[in-house]
């Protein structure tokens, strides 16, 4: 896509409303405690009679961290007592045998990502322990194919981490900055030099991490458009190979750490508006490309070649390059997809160990996908990440006529064509530059659960 990103500050503004991010369709609010575990091995056999040598995607929840940072809303227990990592792995590792048993070794993990939580939380020798797990019960894909990624905490991940988690496997990294200014880590109780992270940072290239990625925060407290400006400039300085600038949701009711947020020291909406519009344009003018959905990679990254190529996806853990897989979520709160279906591990740790102490998968909700459910998927699909959607394609997947399905839809789409953010052709939709900024309004029109229910409870889009 060569197309110039262009910000359109007056069309967000219109625009600015709740909504997905689209890491699924249906969305989590969806899942049903009807769709059990039992359900959950029924699916997993039938997907391995249709296809034996569908690849695997791995998702391990560690939940653990040793400080709050005030604007988080992961699923997390925050403790200093190291000791409690122990207890939990025990499960994880028994539900990484159970659910090995529903697959045959043939199905090849080609994605694996450890995400929390802090996963750098755990000793060197329980890393090493837990991929080792892995690596006995399921067939890992070389280096050279496998895309395995970690997130981590600099202030818990020192250069000597840094190069163990390189040498047990790990090829990706994503690491958390959110911003350098003392004043905003401060504010939300996360302080973090920037040499620490540069040393993290140097690390990871030294031992040949191929892909690196800063995820930073954007309507932070004490954050402005000046402050924001210059840690920026220092981010781009560093050169990560991807960036991820999320948009901070001030949900204190919902979470209760954010409840030591003054909201007094937030930025304002416009103040918020000013940092979005200076991020993208730094950004672009320092060669990223602007991926979507607050993601930004150089060119020559693998996600940015996927979108050339027409190949990326979106699931749980973001954008991906494996759109094949069947995902199998391992640890409290995680979530998998496996065929047509996604299923979710129970959220309270003492829930999850008594579901694994019992000998049963810690499965208690999700939702099995109608054919109404897998044609707006991939409608929504396509257009997060790839800004385009061709009828035929869809028609002959499904074996529906676009235009009849879709009356109302594309009904509702005109005004976004008045407003400069698509053009609906006979026989394609193309997201305008300054429209993929609010590529989440457009894929909105195809939800049909938010049709249904306008009242649940989303962040809002910029």
């Amino acid at each position: 896509m060569s197309e110039k990103n262009t910000f359109d500050a007056d069309l967000i503004r219109r625009y600015d409303r709740s909504g997905p991010r689209y890491t699924s369709y249906p969305t989590a609010v969806q899942f049903v405690e009807t769709f059990d575990a039992a359900r959950y091995r029924e699916l997993a056999v039938a997907s391995v009679a249709e296809r034996a040598d569908r690849p695997l995607s791995l998702y391990f929840h560690i939940p653990f961290c040793d400080t709050v940072c005030f604007y988080c809303a992961c699923n997390k227990h925050v403790t200093k007592d190291r000791g409690l990592a122990q207890p939990y792995l025990d499960r994880l590792q028994r539900e990484i045998e159970m659910q090995a048993a529903l697959f045959p070794r043939e199905r090849v993990v080609e994605q694996l990502h450890w995400g929390g939580g802090t996963p750098t939380f755990i000793s060197a020798d329980q890393m090493r322990a837990l991929m080792a797990c892995t690596r006995e019960n399921f067939t890992l894909a070389d280096d050279a194919i496998g895309e395995y990624s970690v997130e981590v905490d600099p202030r818990e991940a020192p250069p000597e981490t840094i190069r163990l988690l390189r040498e047990i496997g790990f090829n990706r990294l994503s690491m958390g900055v959110q911003d350098f200014d003392p004043a905003v880590q401060k504010a939300v109780n996360r302080l973090q030099s920037e040499e620490i992270t540069l040393a993290s940072l140097e690390a990871a290239r030294d031992c040949g991490f191929r892909s690196i990625s800063l995820d930073l925060i954007y309507g932070l407290p004490k954050q402005s458009a000046a402050s924001f400006a210059a840690t920026l400039d220092r981010i781009i300085a560093l050169g990560p190979d991807r960036l991820s600038v999320f948009n901070y949701a001030h949900l204190p009711e919902l979470f209760k750490p954010q409840r030591r947020i003054h909201p007094e020291e937030l930025p304002s909406p416009a103040e918020k508006l000013d940092i979005l519009q200076l991020t993208t344009e730094r950004l672009a003018a320092a060669g990223y490309v602007y991926i979507g959905m607050d993601h930004f990679a150089r060119p020559d990254d693998e996600l940015a070649v996927a979108q050339r190529e027409g190949t990326l996806y979106r699931n749980f853990q973001g954008y991906s390059t494996h759109a094949e897989c069947d995902l199998i979520g391992l640890g409290a709160t995680s979530i998998g997809s496996v065929g047509p279906s996604y299923a979710q591990n129970r959220r309270e740790i003492d829930d999850y160990y008594a579901a694994i102490d019992a000998g049963e998968l810690a499965v208690f909700r999700g939702v099995e996908l109608d054919a109404d459910d897998l044609l707006r998927r991939a409608v929504i699909t396509d257009l997060i990440c790839h800004f385009r959607l061709d009828f035929a394609a869809v028609e002959a997947a499904f074996n529906v006529v676009f235009a009849d399905y879709f009356t109302r839809e594309l009904e509702e789409l005109k005004p976004m064509q008045d407003d400069g953010l698509l053009t609906l052709g006979p026989q394609h939709i193309e997201v305008s530059a300054a429209g993929r900024f609010l590529i989440r309004n457009i894929c909105m029109v195809f939800d049909r659960y938010l049709r249904e229910a306008e009242t649940q409870r989303f962040s809002k889009v910029i």
